[in-house]
């Protein structure tokens, strides 16, 4: 039986997952990708709280044209910004089983140029 595309991802989510963990100083910035949208939160997994989260359909964001990739890294100095707010300096990458390349690099290099550091 054949192992599709998203059975893969799964499996690696998973396998990412089992090492990396989020804590209050350090929460866990988790990549979710749609087709169209990305969606980016920063997770206290110890209290199992969202500390702050930004998304491509946010108005400021879906306003403006842009291509996909150039949305991932506006969505990431967003949420940069935000976790700056809460005085969150310092956070731990969660790509999700996805590829680090394309929009998912977007988000990183995003983050990074608001302000965090991985």
């Amino acid at each position: 039986m054949a192992v599709t595309k998203s059975e893969r991802r799964e499996r690696r989510r998973r396998r990412v997952r089992s090492t990396v963990h989020g804590v209050a100083n350090r929460p866990r910035l988790n990549v979710f990708r749609s087709d169209k949208h990305i969606h980016v939160q920063l997770i206290d997994d110890e209290a199992g709280h969202t500390l702050a989260a930004a998304s491509t359909l946010e108005k400021d964001i879906q306003s403006r044209k842009m291509k996909k990739t150039e949305q991932a890294v506006a969505v990431g100095k967003l949420l940069a910004e935000r976790a700056l707010a809460k005085q969150i300096t310092q956070v731990v990458f969660d790509r999700a089983g996805y590829r680090y390349h394309g929009r998912v690099k977007g988000v990183a290099d995003g983050a990074r140029e608001g302000g965090l550091k991985f």
